[in-house]
């Protein structure tokens, strides 16, 4: 499902998900566009309750609140956007929230 909604979201074209992602671009530590800065589900806690977690973990990331799974930008800043995506309800129903800083 990441692979999809990066390529839904336009981060890359349709089919280059799994291509995007070898790069190393979606790397927690140095990558371009960090992804599931929590571990993700596995790691986090049941995937089937990830919604509301993915929005904590975004506002974490934003506000400088995410101990050492804290993502820098290049420069040494937080982030100054978050995205929150999940898909749910046997992938029948999907939501995407934008968060910013400032």
């Amino acid at each position: 499902m990441t692979l999809v909604t990066l390529e839904g979201l336009g981060f890359c074209a349709e089919g280059e998900g799994g291509a995007f992602a070898a790069r190393g671009r979606l790397r927690v530590r140095g990558g371009e566009l960090p992804v599931n800065t929590d571990g993700g589900g596995p790691s986090a806690r049941h995937p089937g309750m990830r919604g509301l977690h993915l929005l904590v973990e975004a506002v974490r990331q934003l506000r400088g609140d995410a101990g050492e799974r804290q993502v820098r930008a290049r420069d040494g800043q937080l982030p100054r956007l978050g995205v929150a995506s999940g898909t749910g309800g046997w992938f029948c129903s999907s939501g995407t929230v934008v968060l910013g800083r400032d």
